[in-house]
């Protein structure tokens, strides 16, 4: 397969870890680095992409403004040093795309956020609203609450799991090393680098190697698991060199890197995942008009409901019948059952008086939503 262009790729993440974003010796960030990422990332947000930036870099800062001596730091130590590092971190990318005129806005994000569908569909839903009005959503994990059993332990599988989240079509890991080589290049001259990577393989896990940076938490094995995550979700994954200035733009230019590849795209193998993998936990039925509406793309609203079934939480999955009882489809829900069967056939206005909280404006939003061309879906949908 040839090597993809970036131009190609509508919603983009980008990696970009401690060792990178942060001078060690000096404790603070690496000002004209980022102010070259800040430029490339500019150009491609002028170009009409949506970019997500998965920093990490909070508990570096925080040592380095809490002058703590190097060395390995207790959980709480962490954790309190990235209370210090988030807000500078948050600060400092801020400035660096406000420079640009990109608004930014930080979400800080713990494995339950992604795990737990209901929390995860509100991360979803609030970067698909930072996306829409054009700011660059900032995540990092929450160091300040993660502890030992529920953290990420790497930014790499993190930005994985944002990128789905986000229904990414590409994501960029930004390294200390340009990409994935058939052998250690350290200690092996005639290592020689992969260009291109169409299925990760136990061939290709083989060739993992360890973290060697005293800042990233994550090795060569991270970006491995990062890439499977990723490409199982129909994303595009590319490690490249993150040492060097202007690293997008070299990417752009045909620069060294490694593509991870995947046949899939992040909407179909999203709903494939909505379709058959989840065990429905109630049913939803519609009336007429609504069924026309979904078969047009459109999403469920509370009006188009006449009948809700079983014990549902916000984020489980639903049948969705019309009004002859066939199957139309199954989506993620944005409503607990008792609050849908309060708000059914009602408009979206009257949901607020009812619930006394504004809620959504879907009852299921089109992006969490499958219809099938006639009736009943599987796994094969």
């Amino acid at each position: 397969m040839s090597r993809p262009n970036l131009k190609k790729f509508r919603r983009i993440v980008v990696k970009v870890g401690s060792s990178l974003l942060i001078d060690s010796d000096a404790g603070e960030v690496r000002a004209a680095w980022l102010a070259a990422l800040a430029a490339d990332l500019a150009r491609l947000h002028g170009e009409g992409r949506e970019l997500l930036i998965v920093s990490s870099g909070s508990i570096a800062l925080g040592r380095s403004r809490l002058k703590l001596p190097r060395g390995p730091l207790k959980l709480e130590e962490s954790q309190a040093a990235a209370a210090v590092g988030q807000i500078a971190l948050a600060r400092i990318w801020s400035e660096v795309l406000g420079h640009h005129r990109i608004g930014a806005g930080q979400i800080l994000v713990t494995l339950q956020d992604t795990e737990e569908r209901r929390r995860y569909l509100n991360a979803r839903s609030t970067i698909a609203k930072l996306l829409e009005w054009r700011a660059v959503p900032v995540i990092n994990e929450n160091d300040t609450v993660a502890t030992n059993e529920i953290r990420y332990g790497d930014n790499d599988r993190l930005a994985a799991r944002v990128a789905t989240m986000a229904s990414a079509d590409l994501l960029i890991l930004l390294s200390d090393i340009d990409g994935l080589y058939d052998a250690p290049p350290g200690s092996n001259p005639n290592a020689k680098l992969i260009p291109i990577v169409e299925s990760v393989t136990a061939d290709i896990e083989a060739m993992a190697g360890a973290a060697e940076s005293e800042l990233s938490r994550g090795g060569m094995h991270t970006k491995i698991e990062a890439a499977k995550i990723a490409t199982t979700a129909g994303t595009h994954m590319l490690i490249a060199s993150g040492k060097i200035e202007h690293p997008l733009q070299a990417i752009q230019d045909g620069g060294r890197c490694t593509w991870f590849l995947t046949p899939a795209n992040p909407v179909t193998a999203r709903k494939r995942w909505i379709a058959g993998s989840l065990e429905p936990r109630g049913t939803l039925t519609i009336d007429a008009g609504a069924v026309s509406a979904l078969r047009a793309g459109k999403s469920l609203l509370p009006a188009g409901v006449i009948r809700v079934d079983g014990q549902f939480a916000r984020g489980d999955a639903v049948v969705v019948r019309g009004p002859d009882t066939h199957e139309i489809g199954r989506g993620l829900v944005a409503y607990d059952a008792e609050d849908a069967e309060k708000i059914k056939g009602r408009s979206s206005p009257d949901v607020m008086a009812i619930l006394g909280i504004s809620g959504r404006a879907e009852m299921i939003h089109r992006d969490d939503l499958v219809v099938g061309p006639s009736g009943a879906l599987s796994s094969s949908s």
